[in-house]
């Protein structure tokens, strides 16, 4: 514990950065740097010294501990048992990680992060859910970021299947984003965690995001990005995952798509096509089953679509009682898995 207290003190030094944590530790023992700060300068800025030889850097470290146990949130540095075995092998892993919930060191080699847009579409919402609810059954962790979107739909996809997933966050736990996935934080973190590197209190600043990111992809074996345009969040997370020698994966997409753009890059640079749960399964090793619920769902559509003959969006919505949003999401998850073919004018016949 005590190490864990020291690393928090470094941590909540604003102007030094988690590599400068890793490389001080790798040089002297944590309490001799602490004890001469100004022996570093080179990775001390000279503000940090200064709070560290006032005694400053420590009662911060102090209060914050306070706080946490108050709320409940456990701090769990760099080298406790429970800390990702995977992010700690990375460049610059966060010196300490705030939690609610339960980690597990060695949840690395089956864990999956899913992110992509947060302006997701109705058919990559229902993708990702489907994708992360097949992968929980087979007994992978499902990592997400929380954020709207396909984010979201990753979580509760593993909640569905009543599996584990980690949300990490680009804020402080007390400042859960966004507001509106307040409820289903709380919800993770009884069925595996929510963590953050940001102390109590941090916004969710855009400048928090890539770090946000880089945890991501740390934690996990794989990432998997399932709708993402030209610029945006989860290629940062998807480069990351290739400098720390992760494997990207990415669902294609129609070219007309915007949302789509940045995943058929990613295919188009390398990233292995993906089409749901069975081929990330297939990859990483896992049985993967097919979830009862999609699998009804595609008897539905599938007897809707009578013989060789095209069948219009209206007439397989009034023959399959499907809403509109989840027709749409089923047919693309059918043409995924090359079972529909969809025609000119918006007409989808069997494969």
């Amino acid at each position: 514990m005590d190490d864990t207290f020291d690393l928090l003190t470094l941590a909540l030094l604003s102007d030094v950065r988690p590599a400068a944590v890793r490389e001080l530790c790798a040089r002297v023992p944590l309490k001799d740097a602490l004890l001469r700060p100004g022996d570093h300068p080179e990775l001390l800025p000279a503000s940090a010294r200064a709070r560290l030889a006032s005694g400053e850097a420590r009662r911060l470290a102090e209060e914050e501990q306070r706080r946490c146990q108050a709320l409940g949130i456990a701090i769990v540095g760099r080298d406790d048992a429970d800390y990702p075995a995977f992010l700690r092998l990375t460049f610059d892993p966060p010196p300490v990680l705030y939690v609610r919930g339960r980690l597990r060191a060695t949840e690395g080699p089956v864990s999956v992060a899913i992110v992509g847009s947060r302006a997701a579409t109705a058919a990559g919402r229902a993708l990702a859910r489907g994708m992360a609810r097949e992968l929980a059954a087979a007994g992978a962790t499902i990592v997400s970021g929380l954020a709207r979107g396909i984010d979201t739909a990753a979580h509760l996809g593993a909640l569905d299947a009543g599996g584990r997933t980690v949300a990490v966050l680009g804020s402080g736990l007390d400042r859960p984003y966004p507001p509106e996935n307040e409820k289903l934080s709380a919800t993770l973190a009884e069925n595996g965690a929510v963590v953050s590197e940001f102390p109590l209190g941090a916004i969710p600043h855009p400048a928090n995001f890539p770090r946000r990111n880089r945890v991501i992809a740390g934690w996990s074996r794989v990432v998997v990005v399932v709708e993402a345009a030209e610029k945006s969040g989860a290629l940062g997370t998807a480069r990351v995952a290739l400098d720390e020698g992760r494997e990207v994966f990415a669902v294609p997409g129609h070219p007309s798509q915007a949302t789509s753009a940045g995943c058929n890059r990613l295919i188009r640079d390398g990233a292995l096509l993906v089409r749901g749960g069975a081929d990330v399964a297939e990859e990483i090793g896992l049985a993967a089953p097919v979830a009862p619920d999609a699998a009804t769902g595609d008897d539905v559509l599938l007897r809707a679509l009578r013989g060789d003959a095209p069948s219009s969006l209206e007439e397989l919505g009034r023959r399959s009682g499907l809403e509109t949003p989840a027709l749409l999401a089923r047919l693309t998850e059918l043409e995924l898995a090359d079972k529909v073919r969809r025609l000119p004018g918006a007409l989808f016949v069997r494969a």
